[in-house]
Formats: structure tokens, C-alpha cells, sequence
């Protein structure tokens, strides 16, 4: 997985892991897609809609996606939403709009939102070995807790190997066995030395947390981050909890190019977990991304950590993309500086988006995975399209 829980170029293994992830659902005939109706604006329009509007619907008409949805923001905090496709191939049902979905990766900056409030408070250390939270945990093939910091787990600098490279059958996993899947392989690479996208540093990290407070992550990330900014449609499903409660579009998977498509939206997340299990909104992204870099969830010094030392991830995130401590920097194209995200992959759904300094945001949704370079640079380009004034 790169900015997403599964691997963007996915090894043989990686694809039959995936195959088996799929739920034994029947394969559904694909119809002709109609556009949703543009959401009216629960305010004044967003920067150029009709841009956006037409960017979705052409997701839609000539990429093959079921739907798309997006929620673009302004300096002053005047929304507007857009859909287009259907909901639900087997009804031909409407795209709902602002519709809840599964937002894979972007669970990582909460993640890392709730480690830097602990670093705050002088609870975890930046620079502190994870071996001096979970002692002799971390070990295997040129792994070792003690070399690896709280730092390089968030910046994945660690050189750990990401354990969704190797999952199996789907099934409910505990966090501990995710981590125990990564450790049966060797390091990629020694700590600092390198940089690498690994789900199992956000495993890791949620650990610690969970660790250090005596509470499950989910709590903590439910009272330090989903509450406190008033992320209404926003939750860390429960514990064998397969469905997305509120209304969503379905989300769709199809093994090959010429295969039929298969609804996925009932999944077990917990393979995800700390790395990729939320369930929310386009709009409730926007209000995450915006409230951090308005100062709203961290101190100062932690935010300014977050976006600092940043490290070039091109290959995964895109052209100019840089990581940093959860937090991911992009270039806008009409010259107007930088946006900060995640972004996020999971078996049926894709989000791609932030927010700018300023306070606009911006956050599109699809109902598939995206496996492609170009297919992503198309999501890519509309965020651009919403944030550029």
C-alpha cells in the first residue's frame, strides 16, 4: 500500500491477497450511468463548480466509475457539494449527497493527529525508541525496537515492512497480528536511512497510544479528534463491524479490466485499523484537514513538527508530494502554494484532497479503488480545480 491500505502497484501476492478480500458477492451487470443532480450549496458556490461538476462527471462517463462525490470549501467556510453516477448499481439508486465512505490512508493523520497531542503533554517522545513503550516487541530480521523512534514510525522512515503486502484471507484481525505479520519479514531498510511507505508504522503508533493512555485507540481518537472539532459523520467502526452506518454510495471492486464489477461495501476494516479504518465524509475531511492547520487540534510546536523535515514522496503521493508526520504537502498547479493532506485507498473507495493555510479544502471521493497513475491524476486534478481560485 502506498498513500492507501493496499498497495497501489500490487505484487502477484498483493493481487491474490485482494482477490480473497473480496466478499463472496454476486457479480453485478453494469448498466448506463446517469449524472447525479449537482447538490444545491449550502452556501455561496465553492471556487469554479462548474470545473469540479465536470471533472466528476467525467470520472464517471469515460473512466467507468459508478460515482463520485466531492465537497469543495472557500477561504470563509461557504461549501458545496457535487455528485455524480449511482449510489447503488443493483437499484440505480442516487449518489447521497456528501454520502459517508471508507477512507482508508487519511485514518493515518488521525493517527498521527492523537500522537502529537500525547507528544503535547509530554507523554510520548518524538525521538523516544519504540522499544521503551512496548519493550522487546519490535524484533526480527534486521528489526529492532530500540533503533526505531516514535519519529520514524510517523515520518515512515522506519524501514519496517508493510504487513499488508502479506494478508490472507479476510478475516477480523487484532492489531498485535498485523504486527506480527510484518515481523516475519526482513527490514527494508535501516532506520532514517531511507524513505517507505509501511502500514505497519501506523499499527505501530496506534499501539503506542493505546499503550501509554490505557485506552483503545478508537476512544482516544474519538475524544481528541472526532468530537472535539465536530466531525459528525466520522467514526472508527467497531470491533467486527462490516457496514457504514450512515447513507454512502456502495463501493465496487473488479479483479481485472474486463471483469464485471463486485459491490464491496461490506468489509471487515480491522486490517486497517490505526492505518486505514475511518469511515467518514468529503465535508468532514475538509473540516479535519482545515481545523489542523488552523491550529485547532495541536499546539504549535506539534504542528510545525508535522509539517517539518519533510521527505520527497513522489512515487507515491505524486508529482511534488512530500511527507512528513502524518501529513502529506502537494503543489498547487496556478501557482498558489501548497495543500496539505493524506488521501486514502480502501477496497472500493478512493479519497484524495486537503486543505490550504487559507482555509479552503477540498476532497473527492470515487466507488472504486484506483490502480492507476492516470486515474489518480484525474482525482488529483480536481482538488486542483477546487482549490485554485
Amino acid at each position: 500500500m502506498r498513500e492507501q491500505v493496499w498497495q497501489r502497484s500490487r505484487s502477484p501476492k498483493q493481487q491474490g491477497a485482494l482477490r480473497r478480500a473480496v466478499p463472496a458477492a454476486a457479480a453485478l451487470a453494469v448498466g448506463v450511468m446517469t449524472l447525479g443532480a449537482l447538490a444545491p450549496p449550502a452556501a455561496s458556490a465553492a471556487p469554479r463548480p462548474d470545473t469540479v461538476q465536470q471533472g466528476l462527471n467525467s470520472l464517471v462517463r469515460s473512466d467507468g466509475l459508478p460515482a463520485a462525490l466531492a465537497s469543495a470549501q472557500d477561504g470563509e467556510g461557504r461549501t458545496r457539494t457535487y455528485t455524480a453516477g449511482v449510489g447503488d448499481l443493483a437499484t440505480g439508486s442516487k449518489v447521497p449527497r456528501d454520502g459517508q465512505v471508507r477512507i482508508g490512508s487519511n485514518t493515518k493523520a488521525f493517527t498521527a493527529v492523537v500522537v502529537l497531542q500525547l507528544v503535547g503533554e509530554g507523554k510520548i517522545g518524538l525521538d523516544t525508541s519504540v522499544d521503551t513503550y512496548l519493550p522487546g516487541v519490535v524484533r526480527g530480521e534486521g528489526i529492532d525496537g530500540r533503533r526505531i523512534t516514535v519519529r520514524h514510525l510517523l515520518q515512515q522512515t522506519s524501514g519496517l515492512p508493510n504487513y499488508s503486502n502479506y494478508l490472507g484471507d479476510p478475516r477480523y484481525f487484532e492489531p498485535r497480528e498485523l504486527l506480527d505479520i510484518a515481523l516475519q519479514h526482513k527490514a527494508e531498510f535501516e532506520p532514517g536511512k531511507k524513505w517507505a511507505y509501511s502500514n505497519t508504522n501506523y499499527v505501530l503508533a496506534g499501539l503506542i497510544v493505546e499503550k501509554v493512555t490505557r485506552h483503545p485507540l478508537a476512544q482516544e481518537m474519538e475524544r481528541r479528534v472526532i468530537k472535539r472539532v465536530g466531525l459528525r459523520h466520522t467514526y472508527f467502526p467497531a470491533r467486527r463491524d462490516t457496514t457504514i452506518r450512515g447513507p454512502h454510495p456502495h463501493g465496487y471492486y473488479r479483479d481485472a479490466p474486463d471483469a464485471p464489477l463486485q459491490d464491496i461495501t461490506e468489509i471487515d476494516p480491522s486490517w486497517g485499523w490505526a492505518a486505514g479504518a475511518l469511515v467518514s465524509t468529503n465535508s468532514d475531511l475538509n473540516r479535519f484537514y482545515s481545523e489542523l492547520l488552523a491550529g485547532n487540534l495541536l499546539p504549535k510546536d506539534q504542528l510545525a513538527q508535522m509539517r517539518a523535515d519533510t521527505r520527497p514522496a513522489e512515487d507515491t503521493f505524486g508529482p511534488g508530494a512530500r511527507y512528513g508526520l502524518g501529513l502529506v504537502s502537494k503543489p498547487l498547479p496556478c501557482g498558489e502554494g501548497l495543500y496539505w493532506g493524506h488521501g486514502g485507498s480502501f477496497p472500493g473507495y478512493e479519497t484524495r484532497g486537503g486543505a490550504t493555510d487559507d482555509g479552503r479544502a477540498a476532497n473527492v471521493a470515487v466507488t472504486m479503488q484506483l490502480d492507476d497513475e492516470a486515474g489518480r491524476a484525474r482525482v488529483d486534478k480536481i482538488v486542483d480545480a477546487a482549490l485554485c481560485r
